[in-house]
């Protein structure tokens, strides 16, 4: 069964978990965050998906976009005195982009459907999980400690599910958007605690050999400007 939700094309990949705030000052999208606060629109949450690079996605073009994203739920909004707002959002449930509607609202609208996660099914997978935790959060540990001074990172609570573990491990991490891409799309909860390994410690060797403060691979590859 499909619902609609508001469609917020970004470049960047929301994780469900992960924190996003965002400066909104289109006007349609200005008008998503009144419906939003004002009720209009219920639910405080509407649908980030990724822009494709090379594209842009004003026409609403669904070709331009990424088909699966994740919901943001609205946390905390200050609306600026010229209109604009400042928000923060939190990732929540992930979906695939069906349809999108341009026309019905001021902003886009599309048409979703929810992508369930898979869970490890029998004793076997079972047992892997503790292992695949571990390897996970030592390579995230590793990566922090190269990446970042000491104070600027935390590892997620020992408590956290792990089917929830690999988007927050990530989350840290400035991984390309392809990569964050991989990971929204993944739903075995395995096989994405064993990609976000594989990612971040492909990552670690390359600050390692930067020896740099690392940076997104689409800023480094954005042509530089004289002005």
């Amino acid at each position: 069964m499909f619902e609609t939700i508001p469609l917020f094309p970004l470049g960047t990949v929301l994780l469900p978990g992960a924190q996003l705030p965002l400066h909104i000052f289109e006007p349609r999208y200005r008008a998503l965050t009144t419906d939003l606060v004002t009720g209009a629109r219920p639910g405080r949450s509407f649908g980030v998906v990724a822009v494709r690079p090379g594209w842009t996605a004003s026409e609403g073009d669904q070709d331009a976009l990424h088909a699966v994203g994740c919901t943001a739920r609205l946390k905390e909004v200050q609306r600026l005195p010229d209109g604009r707002f400042d928000v923060v959002t939190t990732g929540e449930r992930r979906f695939r982009v069906l349809s999108v509607d341009t026309t019905t609202a001021p902003y886009l609208l599309a048409s979703v459907d929810w992508l369930p996660d898979t869970p490890p099914s029998g004793a076997e997978e079972q047992d892997l999980v503790p292992a695949l935790v571990h390897a996970a959060r030592g390579a995230h540990h590793t990566y922090c400690r190269v990446a970042w001074k000491r104070d600027d990172w935390d590892a997620p609570d020992h408590d956290v599910d792990p089917s929830v573990l690999s988007h927050l491990l990530a989350a840290d991490c400035l991984l390309p958007l392809d990569d964050r891409q991989e990971l929204l799309e993944e739903t075995s909860s395995l096989g994405r605690l064993r990609l976000v390994r594989r990612l971040v410690v492909r990552e670690t060797e390359i600050l390692r050999q930067l020896r740099a403060v690392p940076v997104p691979l689409e800023q480094i590859l954005q042509p530089v400007t004289l002005n």
